[in-house]
């Protein structure tokens, strides 16, 4: 058997009054990808704190190529060759690609002096295995979500490492960077390099693992050999039960429509879009990243201003030019990125579900604690919104439970409209089955819920209609019984005729 490049052994941290990790064991061999699964609060996150130096375990052993070695800090796990990319983005938006990447570690002439010339040479050579449209000297907070990811994915490539760590590194990636990610991958593979790679993307980790661990509730459940399992196997040892997968069918009446879009454009973003969604439906939203579909809501909420079409709610024209406009409407929006716009991640579960509305909360001067109080915990019931009391800080729930307060923000207002974009992005399949029943239970109480979605599956599986879009035009119209996999497909990609909704 080949010497592993990696091994943890036993490892095992306590917080007051939790079991984080209970004897976690994980070997990584050479030139292997090897799957960490399990869902949010599993123990993942903690356990590569753990191999990175940000966390001392209480128990355990963690060996680089047999050697038992202590990482104390992240310095000194990319010192022994343990490189991470971070699914949370960590660069500084002032400074330039080079800067950021060889950020602690500029290269150096005589007095000091930075090698200015040697650090754009090696950045843009490091830039070209990536095929990326920009270069060394452009200032980060200039690019986009998807290229800033792609700035954290070189800077594994200025070391020469033992293992790297990929934490949901797709998660921002058009197909065609996630084609160039897969070949990064597979060029260290060939050089031997051990893989880690954190997703809850089955399809990605059934293309190109080797192997799969599985953590549940802080313990490991078993290592599976990826061409040997299936996704249902994974799925069970992961939580404990199968999933229901199958396409969605209402069995409910629709109501009214309660959203008409006609004509709307907006500038090279979108152009001529029009659709409807009535009350108790799901309409789903399908394309490829690029495609204007975050873009259309966030008109819809008021972020954008639209040059022409109109807007009508419940049959009457809305004019909408601010997200206070859009609330006053009845229109509530979940982000795609609910960290950065959805919540406040230092305040509390109570007062992020209840901010937009704390106005109308006042007793006297003061915002009124009992009446936040019944909303939260209203909702924490009806959602089903796993957190020890209302106190909680918001950035400490797994992304499942976040997602439920953006969710229960929205739903305590009493919205006609709610816009959910990636529901389920960063979160686990056990809990992305919840938010699915959940979008199914709103409609069936006769909300009107447009989803917006990058994952074929969970547009399938729950949406009543369709619409495919590709480049900022509608290509088509689904009903969820006349819907193939290739015709979806077909219609993101340009292939058929504009056809308008």
């Amino acid at each position: 058997m080949t010497q592993p490049v990696l091994r943890l052994e036993g490892i095992v941290k306590t917080f007051p009054g939790v079991r984080a990790l209970d004897g976690v064991d994980l070997e990584v061999r050479p030139g292997e990808v090897h799957a960490l699964m399990g869902e949010n609060g599993a123990g993942k996150s903690t356990l590569m704190k753990v191999l990175g130096g940000i966390l001392q375990p209480n128990e355990g052993r963690i060996y680089i190529a047999e050697q038992p070695t202590v990482m104390t800090s992240p310095i000194e796990a990319k010192g022994k060759g343990v490189v991470f990319i971070h699914q949370e983005l960590s660069l500084a938006d002032e400074l330039t690609v080079a800067e950021n990447i060889f950020l602690g570690e500029l290269p150096r002439k005589s007095f000091g002096r930075v090698d200015w010339a040697r650090l754009y040479a090696e950045t843009d050579a490091i830039l070209s295995q990536l095929r990326v449209r920009f270069d060394a000297r452009t200032r980060v907070g200039d690019l986009s979500i998807a290229n800033q990811q792609m700035v954290e994915i070189a800077r594994a490539l200025t070391v020469d490492p033992r293992a790297v760590i990929f934490d949901e590194p797709t998660a921002s990636l058009t197909d065609a960077e996630k084609s160039v990610l897969f070949d990064v991958i597979a060029d260290l593979q060939k050089k031997g390099v051990g893989i880690i790679y954190i997703s809850h993307r089955m399809e990605e980790i059934f293309r190109i693992t080797d192997r799969i661990s599985v953590l549940r509730d802080g313990s490991y459940r078993g290592t599976l050999v990826t061409k040997d399992t299936s996704e249902d196997e994974v799925t069970q040892l992961m939580i404990g039960r199968s999933l229901d997968l199958s396409r969605n069918a209402s069995h409910h009446e629709l109501g009214e429509v309660a959203l008409e879009v006609r004509g709307l454009s907006c500038g090279h973003l979108y152009r001529d879009v029009s659709f409807n969604v009535r009350k108790g439906e799901v309409l789903g939203f399908y394309g490829l990243v690029g495609a204007g579909r975050t873009e259309i809501a966030e008109t819809l909420f008021g972020l954008r201003t639209p040059d022409a079409g109109t807007i009508r709610i419940d049959g009457k024209e809305a004019r909408i030019t601010s997200p206070i406009d859009a609330i006053r409407q009845g229109i509530g929006l979940v982000p795609e990125d609910r960290k950065g716009q959805g919540l406040v991640l230092g305040m509390n579960c109570r007062d992020n579900m209840t901010l937009p509305q704390v106005d109308g909360l006042t007793s006297g001067p003061f915002v009124s604690d009992g009446a936040e109080i019944e909303i939260f915990d209203r909702y924490k019931d009806k959602l089903d919104i796993r957190t020890p009391s209302w106190r909680q800080t918001v950035g400490n729930l797994s992304g499942g439970n976040q997602q439920k307060i953006v969710i229960g923000k929205w739903l305590s207002m009493r919205p006609e409209v709610l816009i959910v974009d990636e529901p389920t992005r960063g979160i686990d399949v056990g809990s992305k089955s919840e938010i699915h029943n959940l979008i199914r239970d709103l409609a069936a109480q006769g909300y009107a819920v447009i989803v917006i979605s990058s994952e074929m599956p969970e547009v399938l599986h729950v949406s009543d209609r369709i619409v495919a879009m590709y480049s900022g035009k509608v290509m088509r119209e689904f009903t969820s019984e006349e819907v193939t996999e290739d015709s979806l497909i077909q219609a993101i990609s340009g292939i058929v005729p504009d056809r308008a909704a």
